[in-house]
């Protein structure tokens, strides 16, 4: 603004003042007073190029970006790309109109240094990590002012972005980390090559750095100390979070957001992670935390990738709490965003599962792996999982066998084989052994994995009944290793189930006896951990004990019999009954329960009076049976009859009647009038 007031020095008298003022306000950082200033020389001059240039400084100061871009977008004849090309890209780049941004730079006659640093953030933003580490490697090279620290925390920035989303193993800069910035840069770089232990040392130093750093201004609080390391301890629960520490990650979290940190990205990936660590539990949380992703701003101040798992997590969340349509809307957005990624497909078919529309999810997860064969590895072996969980078994081992890239990996084979043995299909088995066996053979004939599947080929074969080719693949293996004598041993065994002459003359090969020296020490193997029986250490024996001994061997103890128990009222001059072990239903004199039986006696007519057939129903009157009750007005039947017991209370002679029997007997007494 200096140069431009002095450029106008030469006009009117007013217009002089008016420079004299924006000049002083200029120096003094009062921008908003040397905008009217300013303004009124436009009406003097509306075209005056410096003043123009003077407004467009003075409102990106203020922050009014737009209306500086719409000054310089209505003045494109005077102020042209070369005379405002950084305000207008600086603009643009304040605005994240970051494409429009990189244009104008590339457009401008002119590289100064001021457009060399905006191309280097432009490209940044852009993910354009190669071209923007090579920007800085220029600018630190050709430049030497009071800025170098700033654009070597930059460049750091830059190699830990490429560590951290591009997998780039990072080059030594040889940056001396003196600040916080360059050592939280170094500990993100660690993070991505999956160095975690020393990244949280570095981010403990450039904890000890940020507090040194801020302590020694007398102006900035402890808040202000804590808000500025939120971003360093965020960092420090995503490395506890990946280390399985999720308690003490997740604790640090909510003290993070506990501060209300004004960096919007920092509490949208800080609430994201909290999301991952809940997944389908605390799903209440999980919603709030879900409105931290939504605020203003967040677009701009995460990566890609950042706000592409964010919105993963989002149609996850959706699912978890059973909103259907959110859940497929969210995976639709995310897979016309990225049609070639896994993950939005994955989520539409896991809702379908969670809807019971299986098929439907395998029909979806086919289709895309035919228009992505790249992706196809991956897709298969989803649809046979869930192939598998519907009980299709067959249709699963066709579908796994279908991934070519795979067929003839180990655990591809081995996983095959156990399901059509489950299946109870051997011969299926046996052609997934062959198949992996013959790509061995062809492109990896001397891999120990080739010689292994051969052998696990002929046990499966052994195992089933299939001699004749166990025997083939077992020969097939001892030619190729016949110094190998557990091969030949297995080969002998299948031998003699087949052929016992083949088998015998095959024994010959195995080594002799006496070759085998087996140095095993028989007492060390016997007082193992591992042994099932420890034998006792001799210790030394006294005369008696010895004796003692040596009787132990010849007389065994006998053990001790206890009595057994009798009754209380046990009376050994009368014989138990036989029957007492027996259930009392089973017994041979049990007549049934009594209950009720009194009810059915009595007659329905007026009282004393007798019923028909009363006379057959008569129990006394039998000469087989003994009287049981009293006839009523027989006071003689009384005196014969007291000393008997009813049928229905007799038990065997001997038999003890308990106390409880004789409390009912004593009760029912009184009530029938027995």
């Amino acid at each position: 603004m200096a140069a431009a007031a002095a450029a106008a020095a030469g006009g009117s008298g007013a217009a002089a003042a008016l420079w004299s003022e924006v000049n002083r306000c200029g120096q003094n950082g009062d921008f908003a007073r040397a905008l009217k200033s300013v303004n009124k020389i436009l009406q003097i001059s509306k075209d005056d190029v410096t003043a123009l240039q003077c407004k467009v400084v003075c409102l990106i100061q203020n922050g009014n970006f737009k209306e500086a871009l719409s000054v310089i977008n209505t003045h494109t004849k005077v102020l042209t790309s070369d005379v405002i090309a950084f305000e207008k890209a600086y603009c643009e780049y304040r605005l994240n109109r970051i494409e429009n941004a990189l244009k104008t730079i590339q457009s401008a006659s002119q590289q100064t240094d001021k457009l060399k640093e905006l191309y280097g953030q432009v490209l940044y933003r852009l993910e354009r990590y190669d071209d923007c580490l090579a920007a800085y490697r220029d600018l630190i090279r050709n430049s030497q002012d009071e800025y170098e620290e700033e654009r070597k925390t930059n460049l750091s920035a830059v190699v830990a972005a490429q560590s951290t989303w591009e997998k780039v193993m990072p080059e030594d800069l040889g940056l001396r980390e003196a600040t916080y910035e360059l050592c939280y840069n170094s500990a993100c770089a660690l993070i991505g090559q999956g160095k975690l232990n020393e990244a949280m040392k570095k981010l403990q130093r450039a904890e000890e750095l940020c507090r040194q750093s801020l302590s020694e201004d007398s102006d900035v609080t402890e808040e202000d100390i804590e808000a500025e390391l939120a971003i360093i301890h965020g960092q420090m629960a995503y490395i506890m979070q990946l280390q399985g520490r999720t308690e003490d990650a997740l604790q640090l979290y909510n003290q993070i957001i506990k501060l209300k940190p004004t960096d919007v990205g920092l509490l949208a990936v800080i609430a994201n992670n909290i999301i991952t660590i809940n997944k389908d539990q605390n799903v209440f949380d999980s919603k709030k935390k879900v409105k931290l992703t939504n605020a203003e701003g967040v677009e701009h101040k995460l990566s890609k990738k950042q706000l592409q798992a964010i919105e993963f997590n989002k149609a996850l969340l959706a699912m978890y709490t059973n909103q259907a349509d959110q859940c497929r809307k969210l995976s639709a957005s995310l897979q016309s965003q990225s049609p070639e990624h896994l993950l939005p497909v994955l989520i539409q078919a896991a809702q379908l599962c969670r809807e019971k529309q299986h098929a439907k999810a395998v029909g979806l997860l086919q289709d895309f792996a035919d228009q992505h064969p790249a992706n196809a590895a991956e897709i298969k072996l989803t649809m046979a999982q869930l192939k598998i969980a519907q009980g299709s078994v067959t249709k699963a081992c066709m579908i796994l066998r279908s991934i070519e890239e795979l067929q003839h990996k180990p655990g591809m084979v081995s996983a095959l084989v156990t399901m059509y043995s489950h299946e109870e299909d051997i011969d299926s088995a046996i052609e997934v052994f062959t198949q992996a066996i013959q790509w061995y053979q062809q492109f990896q004939p001397k891999s120990p994995v080739h010689l292994s599947l051969i052998r696990e080929a002929a046990n499966f074969k052994l195992k089933h009944g299939r001699k004749k080719e166990a025997i083939s693949d077992l020969e097939e293996l001892w030619k190729q290793n016949p110094k190998d004598v557990h091969t030949l041993a297995q080969l002998i065994s299948a031998y003699s189930l087949v052929d016992p002459e083949k088998a015998k003359v095959l024994s010959k090969h195995l080594p002799s006896s006496d070759t085998l020296s087996l140095k095993v020490d028989v007492d060390a193997l016997e007082n193992s951990h591992g042994a099932t029986y420890i034998r006792k250490k001799a210790g030394k024996l006294t005369g008696d004990n010895q004796q003692k001994e040596q009787g132990q061997g010849d007389v065994k103890k006998k053990k001790k019999k206890k009595k057994g128990k009798l009754p209380k009222n046990y009376d050994p001059k009368v014989t138990p009954d036989p029957e007492r072990w027996l259930p009392m239903r089973e017994r041979s004199y049990y007549r049934g329960r009594k209950k009720g039986k009194k009810k059915d006696q009595v007659g329905k007519g007026t009282q004393g009076s007798t019923t028909a057939g009363s006379s057959e129903l008569d129990a006394s009157r039998t000469a087989s049976s003994p009287p049981t009750s009293p006839r009523p007005g027989s006071g003689a039947a009384v005196s014969a009859t007291s000393n008997v017991i009813p049928p229905r209370h007799q038990k065997p002679a001997g038999a003890p009647a308990t106390k409880k029997k004789q409390q009912q007997k004593k009760k029912k007494g009184a009530k029938g009038g027995w």
